[in-house]
C-alpha cells in the first residue's frame, strides 16, 4: 500500500512522508507539474525517513536531457539509500509541446529510447556512452575516474493511459504507473494486453513489469462531500482529450462532452454535477472511513502491485486537502 501526493507544498510532502512511514505504509510517491519539481521534493522526502520505497508518480521524462535526468536519479538513490523508483512520463502532446518546448512527436518511440540509454549511463565505466538514436544523440567520454552509482539497475516505471504508451512500459519499463482514472475493466481488459504485448517483444514474462496505480480516495463523515470531491478530480481529469478511450469503455461520452463544455465556461459546479455516480464507483473510493474501506476491498484489492492511494485536489481548500491525506493515514495506514 503506497500514498501519492499531488499538490501541496514541499513541507506537506515532507510530513506525509513521516507520518506514512510511522503508519506503516510500503511506500510515498510525489509528482510535478508546472509549479513543482519530484526531484526536490524527492530529495526532502528522503531526508525525511528511511524505510518506505519514494517514487515519482510522475517526473517528466522530456524537459530534462537523458544524461541531467540519469545524474539527478543517481543522486537521488544514493540519498535514499536505494529507495528510489524512478516514474516518468510524457504528460500530453500539449504538455511536451507548449509547457516544455519539446518535439512531441511519436512519444512511445522516445520513451523506449530514453530509457536503456538511462541504463547505459548507470552502468558507464570509463569507455563512455556513445549513442546515435533517432531521438537522442550521446558522445560522452569521461575526463576523470567514474563514480558508480549506489544501483545501476534503479527501477524505471514508465506512465501509460493508452495502449501504445502501456506497451512501451512493457517493452522497456520495470513497471507502469497507472492514471487515477484507470478503473479495474480498463486494466483488465486494455492494460494487461497491452502490457503483455510490450512484454513479449522484450522477451520478458508479464510478472517482470509491476503496475503502481493510483487511486481517488476521499473520506469524510459526509458521504456527499466525499463524493463531490472525487467527482472534481475526475472532472477535472474528462476534459483532457487523450483519456478519452477509458470514458469511451464505459459509454459515458455525452457526460464526458457535458463535463467539457462546463470546462469551457469555468463552471466548476456544473463539471462536478455532470460526473455520473456509477464513474466515481469505478474510479475511486470515496465516503465515510468504513465504507471506503470496504469500495477499496471490492473494487481495487489486488488490481495492482503497488495501489496508490491519492487524494482529490482540484478545486479542493488546503484545509480539505490536508484533512484528506491524514484521513487516508488513519484509514489504510497498516499501523493506524
Amino acid at each position: 500500500m503506497g500514498i501519492v501526493l499531488l499538490g501541496g507544498d514541499i513541507a506537506t510532502a515532507v510530513q506525509l512522508t513521516s507520518r506514512a512511514e510511522v503508519a506503516g505504509f510500503d511506500s510515498v510517491w510525489t509528482t510535478e507539474f508546472y509549479e513543482r519539481t519530484a526531484v526536490v521534493s524527492l530529495a526532502a522526502m528522503a531526508n525525511a525517513s528511511e524505510r518506505v520505497t519514494l517514487g515519482s508518480a510522475i517526473a517528466y521524462a522530456v524537459g530534462r536531457s537523458p544524461l541531467v535526468l540519469s545524474a539527478e536519479a543517481r543522486d537521488l538513490d544514493e540519498l535514499s539509500n536505494g529507495r528510489l523508483i524512478l516514474g516518468l512520463g510524457t504528460g500530453t502532446r500539449t504538455m511536451q509541446r507548449d509547457w516544455h518546448g519539446a518535439d512531441p512527436e511519436a512519444p512511445a518511440k522516445r520513451v523506449e529510447e530514453l530509457v536503456p540509454l538511462l541504463r547505459q549511463f548507470w552502468a558507464m565505466d570509463e569507455s563512455g556512452v556513445n549513442h546515435e538514436g533517432r531521438f537522442y544523440s550521446v558522445r560522452l567520454q569521461p575526463t576523470v575516474a567514474v563514480r558508480p552509482p549506489l544501483r545501476a539497475d534503479i527501477p524505471v516505471y514508465l506512465a501509460g493511459v493508452n495502449p501504445r504508451m502501456v506497451q512501451a512500459a512493457g517493452t522497456v519499463a520495470d513497471g507502469l504507473v497507472g492514471h487515477p482514472i484507470f478503473t479495474r475493466r480498463y486494466v483488465e481488459e486494455v492494460v494487461r494486453p497491452a502490457l503483455a504485448t510490450g512484454t513479449q517483444l522484450s522477451g520478458r514474462r508479464d510478472v517482470d513489469v509491476g503496475i503502481a496505480g493510483y487511486v481517488i480516495c476521499s473520506i469524510h463523515d459526509d458521504v456527499d462531500v466525499a463524493r463531490a470531491d472525487a467527482k472534481a478530480q475526475i472532472a477535472f481529469y474528462a476534459v483532457v482529450k487523450s483519456y478519452a478511450g477509458v470514458f469511451r469503455l464505459h459509454g459515458f461520452e455525452r457526460d464526458i462532452e457535458e463535463i467539457r463544455a462546463a470546462w469551457m465556461r469555468r463552471d466548476r459546479a456544473a463539471m462536478i454535477a455532470a460526473v455520473p455516480e456509477a464513474l466515481v464507483d469505478a474510479m475511486a473510493v470515496a465516503g465515510p472511513p468504513d465504507e471506503v474501506r470496504q469500495r477499496f476491498s471490492d473494487g481495487f484489492d489486488g488490481l495492482y502491485d503497488d495501489a496508490l492511494l491519492y487524494s482529490p485536489s482540484f478545486g479542493l481548500s488546503e484545509e480539505r486537502f490536508a484533512e484528506n491525506l491524514e484521513a487516508i493515514l488513519d484509514t489504510f495506514g497498516p499501523k493506524a
